[in-house]
């Protein structure tokens, strides 16, 4: 039965007069007993009376209902809020399975802080991993200029465990395993890491809607990531999908809770299949730098017979 607005809020431990309500309330009813009696108080009659004192304030027990209420309703919006940020990038995760492998050349160019640029042509082939517990694997490898021609990393990516990546130097005619601990480090003189070059997938992030907003001419939701995995160059990613086709238009990178470190942006997105989108320019400026790497792709092809042997150590020093 609901009490009377005037009458007193009661709570005792295992007392008759103990408020209807789950077994869980018990840890509310100390919560609150701490909050309004003060702390070491053992008075069962705290909060049995119309008026609780605290530091010679009076507060009457409606105050204590309206207190568990916020403190309620606060924790289900997080719920929904981590909820919701977990739908839309599980979406957009579902939105781009099932590519098999594919291909794509790009161009490379690197911009200093004067506006002087240097061009690299690369090209890149991925095969998706048919199990979701694994993530996909990919080969980058540099054509031009001439210096480092023949460049080529391969990346296995994992979801918890730290991805696999190797190094092939020409010049040196070896294979350099990249440490764990090192993949926030610069790519190839790049404004993106080693990190941003291996796969991103769903399960190697924590989410939680942040807002919805526009995002140039479309509607995005905002959505924040972490990762779950060790030794991230990053704690945060705050992420914009939009709303018609969950395609991600920028990614806000921060090694601190407020130092935001460098901004992705994706445009100039083209459907492939009939369901596969894919950017065609993205930027990366880097605020601790003041530089900024631009990646212009070419066509994209799938369905191209990649295999797992394309993307072996071996086959590394054998790619032209």
């Amino acid at each position: 039965m609901m009490q009377p607005m005037n009458a007193p809020v009661t709570w005792t431990t295992g007392k008759a007069d103990a408020p209807v309500g789950a077994s869980g309330h018990g840890a509310w009813r100390r919560v609150v007993r701490k909050i309004f009696c003060g702390p070491g108080s053992g008075d069962a009659r705290c909060g049995r009376t119309p008026v609780a004192r605290i530091r010679g304030f009076r507060l009457y027990p409606i105050f204590a209902v309206v207190m568990l209420t916020a403190l309620s309703g606060a924790a289900t919006a997080a719920e929904d809020a981590v909820g919701k940020g977990e739908t839309i990038a599980r979406e957009a995760d579902l939105r781009d399975r099932g590519f098999g492998d594919s291909k794509t050349q790009l161009v490379m160019i690197l911009e200093d802080r004067q506006g002087e640029t240097r061009e690299r042509r690369l090209r890149i082939s991925t095969l998706e991993a048919a199990d979701e517990t694994e993530g996909d694997k990919s080969v980058v490898v540099f054509d031009e200029p001439r210096d480092i021609k023949g460049t080529a990393l391969l990346s296995y990516a994992h979801i918890l465990e730290p991805d696999d990546q190797w190094l092939f130097l020409p010049a040196l005619k070896r294979i350099k395993r990249i440490s764990s601990i090192n993949k926030s480090g610069s790519f190839v003189g790049s404004e993106f890491s080693y990190e941003d070059i291996t796969g991103q997938e769903f399960a190697k992030y924590s989410y939680k809607w942040l807002r919805d907003e526009p995002c140039g001419e479309l509607e995005c939701f905002v959505v924040e990531r972490r990762p779950r995995y060790e030794n991230s160059g990053y704690v945060k990613l705050v992420t914009w999908y939009d709303k018609t086709e969950y395609r991600i238009q920028r990614v806000d990178y921060y090694t601190g809770e407020e130092e935001l470190l460098k901004t992705l942006t994706l445009s100039e997105y083209r459907q492939y299949e009939g369901r596969f989108w894919r950017p065609h320019q993205l930027v990366m400026d880097s605020y601790r730098t003041g530089k900024k790497t631009r990646l212009r792709y070419e066509r994209y092809e799938f369905g191209t017979g990649l295999t797992e042997q394309d993307f072996s150590q071996g086959n590394l020093k054998r790619t032209r």
